[in-house]
């Protein structure tokens, strides 16, 4: 498996993800293990210093899966936004994967199944920082 890539994560995200985290019941967070992998690893900055090239929360984000077919466009979004089309949770393996990636960067990520997928960042198509939606 090739090294993970470094990420970054807005200081906000990051207190609004340890937040959900840590009101799960243990068995439910411990599934998530992966993901608090990456927020430890991850370099924090404000918000108004996240470079526009990076995935952040709300993030609509255009990425390929090595595993083929169409690159694919999603927000990221909190759980309680998840569900409608075109958005995926935190929480679910992609979302997980894609936060805090640059653009033209890869990142490994197991799936639940056991098998690794690879996905790619293409585009950002809409990034709450850049925009200027800092408290969203």
């Amino acid at each position: 498996m090739s090294r993970k890539p470094a990420i970054t994560v807005s200081r906000l995200d990051l207190e609004r993800i340890e937040h959900l985290l840590d009101r799960m019941p243990p068995a439910q967070a411990a599934a998530h293990a992966g993901l608090r992998e990456e927020l430890d690893r991850a370099t924090v900055l404000e918000p108004t210093e996240m470079p526009r090239n990076v995935v952040t929360m709300n993030s609509t984000v255009r990425f390929t899966d090595e595993a083929g077919g169409e690159p694919t466009t999603m927000t990221l979004v909190y759980p309680n936004a998840a569900g409608k089309p075109g958005t995926v949770s935190i929480l679910a393996p992609v979302g997980s994967a894609l936060l805090g990636l640059a653009k033209g960067k890869h990142i490994d990520w197991p799936t639940p199944d056991g098998r690794k997928r690879r996905l790619t960042v293409l585009a950002i198509d809409y990034q709450p920082e850049a925009a200027g939606d800092l408290h969203r």
